[in-house]
Order: C-alpha cells, then sequence, then structure tokens
C-alpha cells in the first residue's frame, strides 16, 4: 500500500476533528525523523509504506506507543512493518481525538 494514498485519509480525519495538517506532519516528523521536504518527497513519490519505513528514523520513544488499534495490541505485532504502520495509525488516532502534542510526541 501507498503512503501517498493513505496520507489524505490522515488528513481528512484530524481535520474533520479540529486539527491541522501541520500537527500530523509533525507527528509524522516525531515518528519517522521525515520533515518537511523529506516527506512531501515521498507522497510526491508514491512510496509504499514498506519503503516509507525502511528510509525512516524511527523516535527512540516509539516504543512507548501502546494501546488498541483495529482490535490488536500495537506492542504486541510481530511483523516490524506492520507495528511500524500501527504506530503511525494510533499516533493519528490520538491527534484526531484531541489528545495534547506533549502527550502524543511521548515527551
Amino acid at each position: 500500500m501507498k503512503f501517498a494514498a493513505v496520507y489524505p485519509l490522515y488528513v481528512a480525519k484530524v481535520e474533520k476533528k479540529g486539527r491541522t495538517v501541520e500537527e500530523l506532519d509533525q507527528v509524522i516528523q516525531w515518528l519517522t525523523g521525515f520533515a518537511g521536504l523529506a516527506l512531501h518527497q515521498h507522497l510526491a513519490e508514491g512510496t509504499t509504506f514498506e519503503e516509507f519505513f525502511a528510509d525512516a528514523s524511527l523516535h527512540p520513544n516509539a516504543t512507548l506507543i501502546t494501546g488498541v488499534i483495529c482490535g490488536v495490541r500495537v506492542e504486541e505485532i510481530e511483523d516490524p512493518l506492520m507495528q511500524k504502520v500501527r504506530y503511525l495509525d494510533k499516533l493519528v488516532d490520538e491527534l484526531a481525538k484531541g489528545r495534547p502534542m506533549e502527550k502524543i510526541l511521548r515527551a
């Protein structure tokens, strides 16, 4: 699956709940290390989630992301790629639910 295909869904989800694209991008940058230009390059190139996370430098505190997404505990997912995708999903959910940015970024 392409990251660029899912990104607009993330945008729609957070904007519907009153959050901004800038906040979404901040969350993605925290998790992956991709700042503005690098993130938008991945979107323009249509990279897959596999390629996206292969290039990413996952934040050391990413393992602090816990909870249930799609009925599965993210900390128990065995497939490393799927776990990273679900980390991102969980962060987007937290953003959409109005959690403070400090808590989302595990500060």
